[in-house]
């Protein structure tokens, strides 16, 4: 099995991520949305994005983790963040980036403003998708 990343030459550059992820193989793991819920499932952070970003970021790896998977093996994510503020997501990004989750956002990416996720006070979700070589 292999995973692939790049982009095709007539699209914009990124910011980090790759266009298109190919992936060949036999296993692939699908996260349930990560929350920033902690181990007591009591939100982290209300109103604090980076606190949030950081639990999503933990509760990931540790998901990964149990799955057999590290964040290298991440093909796909999906990022939720409450704003339409663009310097807000970019922020969120940015942190999710240089978190212990780091590698997972070198693949296909897509980041975006909603209007609410599930959880009162919850500003940002992350949904993963993995493929193990």
């Amino acid at each position: 099995m292999s995973i692939i990343r790049h982009s095709a030459e007539t699209l914009h550059q990124t910011a980090g991520y790759a266009h298109i992820t190919v992936v060949t193989g036999r296993q692939l793991i699908f996260l349930a949305g990560q929350c920033p819920l902690d181990r007591s499932a009591t939100l982290v952070g209300e109103d604090d994005i980076d606190a949030q970003v950081d639990q999503v970021a933990a509760n990931t790896l540790a998901a990964l983790t149990a799955a057999g998977a590290t964040p290298e093996d991440v093909v796909r994510t999906v990022t939720y963040v409450v704003s339409d503020d663009n310097a807000v997501l970019a922020a969120a990004w940015r942190r999710f980036q240089g978190s212990v989750i780091g590698p997972a956002f070198t693949s296909a990416a897509t980041l975006l403003g909603v209007a609410r996720l599930g959880y009162r006070g919850q500003l940002v979700e992350l949904d993963v998708t993995a493929a193990l070589l």
